[in-house]
């Protein structure tokens, strides 16, 4: 187990170069997002995601969230996207929104039980991103337990994990501890699972079918669910989790994660 100040840059350059290797040995990794921190795998490594559900004490029922480090990833990732979307994404990405979408047919991953489904974000912290413009599309769910607060500092993700993770990197405090709001892009009308880091007032600017949107299933990041940052499923999950990918998110990301998908994100 190794921890890296990323306030300090040659610490920084190192610890980046040693998530990179972890990674690619199928190794966990503790990033921070601009939400909460997030535990992370190779989202192409179907032993390192199983891995990453068993260290946070959850089964394939509840698939992570994935981040990625641009938006060109939304058409590598997912199929038949709106064109609402696009726009919600090119508004607040990077940033707190999860996106649930139908997954690319072709991926060769195995995230969980996802429903064909996957729960996209891009986080906006600059060495979360640095380190997924290195390794592509990595799972992430928030860094803690299932039934725990999300991690909101790398010391917090230590004392959950320990040397079950292979590399912490430190950015200090996350974003505002806030998980991300998770749209469902994946049926005929857009829906808000869960109300987080970005408002439906917010997203109704840009999506205005989402201001007329009951919330039925929308899950408050503030309300009596799952943490912000875990909320693992919602039918679809991604903190609540989101529909697969699923996060903080986060991807804070990391951070409560969406069912499918069923997920559980970084805010």
């Amino acid at each position: 187990m190794s921890v890296y100040d990323c306030h300090d840059p040659e610490q920084r350059s190192a610890g980046l170069d040693e998530a990179v290797n972890a990674l690619g040995r199928g190794a966990l990794v503790v990033l921070p997002t601009d939400t909460v921190y997030g535990i992370g795998a190779d989202a192409f490594d179907a032993r390192a995601v199983a891995a990453l559900l068993a260290a946070k004490g959850r089964g394939r029922q509840m698939p992570p969230p994935v981040l990625v480090g641009n938006l060109g990833a939304l058409d590598g990732l997912a199929t038949e996207v709106p064109e609402v979307v696009r726009d919600l994404v090119r508004e607040f990405w990077p940033g707190p929104l999860t996106v649930v979408c139908l997954a690319q047919p072709s991926l060769a991953w195995d995230l969980g039980d996802t429903d064909g489904t996957v729960a996209l974000r891009m986080p906006a912290d600059e060495t979360a991103l640095a380190l997924l413009r290195r390794t592509g599309p990595l799972a992430v769910t928030s860094a803690n337990l299932t039934g725990e607060p999300a991690a909101e500092t790398a010391q917090e993700a230590v004392d959950y994990f320990g040397d079950g993770v292979a590399v912490y990197l430190d950015a200090g405090r996350a974003g505002g501890g806030t998980a991300s709001t998770i749209v469902d892009a994946t049926a005929e009308r857009l829906t808000v699972l869960r109300e987080g880091a970005l408002t439906r007032a917010a997203l109704a600017r840009v999506a205005p079918e989402l201001a007329e949107d009951a919330g039925e299933g929308t899950a408050p990041a503030e309300s009596g669910g799952p943490p912000a940052a875990e909320t693992d499923r919602i039918p679809g999950d991604v903190a609540v989790d989101p529909p697969p990918a699923g996060t903080d998110g986060t991807p804070g990301d990391v951070a409560v994660d969406p069912p499918p998908a069923r997920t559980t994100e970084p805010g």
